[in-house]
């Protein structure tokens, strides 16, 4: 399973992934493809997204079940604590 989150990106990306994925709700993708597509999938979000933050979230075989990935300027960061890969609020400065 995938599951891709964007944020103020172009309309074009949404529409292109909504050719693979189905869109729940505004930016929340949501599907079940192979490896090679999300990487694909998420090379292309990487390159289109201008900045806009974007998370992708995926099935995969360790003690969590997902491994989660992050681009752009997100208002949560990963963290990996004790081999597990949280999700938290980054400090203000």
């Amino acid at each position: 399973m995938v599951v891709i989150l964007m944020e103020n990106v172009p309309p074009g990306l949404k529409g292109e992934l909504s050719r693979w994925l189905l869109e729940l709700k505004a930016g929340v993708f949501l599907g079940n493809v192979s490896s090679r597509v999300r990487e694909e999938l998420w090379l292309k979000v990487c390159s289109e997204s201008h900045g806009g933050p974007c998370v992708l979230v995926w099935t995969a075989p360790c003690e969590q079940g997902f491994k989660i990935e992050f681009w752009g300027a997100p208002s949560k960061v990963p963290t990996l604590w004790e081999g597990l890969q949280l999700v938290t609020k980054p400090a203000k400065p």
